[in-house]
C-alpha cells in the first residue's frame, strides 16, 4: 500500500475540502494510506531559522520523504490557492538543494459549495508546482461542486455518478503514484 501525504488549504474542521480528501481516502483503503500534514502550525517561512528548524517542519520534511505520492485538496481564495499552502511548500522545498517534494507524485483536487469549482486555484497552483520537482497529474482534473447532502456526515457518497467518477479517480491517483513514485536511480538502473 502506497502511503500518501495529504495537504488540506482550509484549517476549518468543517472545510468541504478535508470531507472531499476523506471521503477519497475511504475510496481508496486497501490502496493508498492517507497521513495528513499538519500545515496549520509551520511558522512563517523565514530561512533565518534553518539553524535550528522548528520541530513542526522537521516533522513535515520527514513525513513528506516517506511518502510516496502528494495529494493537495484546497479551496480556492481570490482565484488562486491559499497562502497556508504555499507556506508548506516552501519550507519542505529547502534548504537549497535538499527539497523534499522532489520527484513526487502529485495530484490537486478541490471542492467549494460555489459552481465554479476551484479550476482558478488549482491552475494557478499547477503553473509553480513543477518547480518544486513534483510529477502533477493532469487528469482527471476535480473541481468539485460540493452540494448540500451530496457526501454524508459518514463520507458516503449519495450520486451514483459522483460515486463512480471519484472512485475512477482514486484508481488513476493510485496508478499514477504506482508509476511516478520510483526513485530516479532504480528507474535508471533498470532501464
Amino acid at each position: 500500500m502506497k502511503n500518501i501525504a495529504v495537504m488540506v488549504g482550509s484549517q476549518s474542521p468543517t472545510s468541504v475540502n478535508r470531507k472531499l480528501a476523506r471521503t477519497l481516502e475511504k475510496l481508496a483503503q486497501g490502496k493508498l494510506r492517507f497521513h495528513y500534514l499538519d500545515i496549520a502550525s509551520l511558522p512563517h517561512y523565514d530561512n533565518d531559522l534553518w539553524s535550528n528548524p522548528p520541530q513542526s517542519v522537521t516533522t513535515l520534511k520527514h513525513t513528506v520523504e516517506a511518502a510516496d505520492g502528494v495529494l493537495i485538496a484546497m479551496p480556492e481564495y481570490n482565484r488562486s490557492f491559499p497562502g497556508v499552502i504555499k507556506n508548506a511548500l516552501d519550507w519542505a522545498s529547502r534548504p537549497f538543494g535538499q527539497s523534499s517534494w522532489m520527484d513526487k507524485p502529485a495530484a490537486l483536487i478541490g471542492a467549494t459549495p460555489g459552481t465554479t469549482g476551484t479550476a482558478a486555484g488549482q491552475g494557478h497552483l499547477r503553473s509553480v508546482l513543477p518547480v518544486y520537482g513534483f510529477v502533477v497529474m493532469g487528469q482527471p482534473e476535480v473541481y468539485f461542486n460540493m452540494r448540500p447532502g451530496l457526501i454524508t456526515d459518514e463520507l458516503e457518497i449519495t450520486d451514483e455518478t459522483t460515486a463512480a467518477f471519484l472512485n475512477g479517480w482514486v484508481d488513476r491517483f493510485s496508478a499514477w503514484v504506482e508509476r511516478h513514485g520510483t526513485v530516479a536511480e532504480t528507474a535508471i538502473a533498470a532501464e
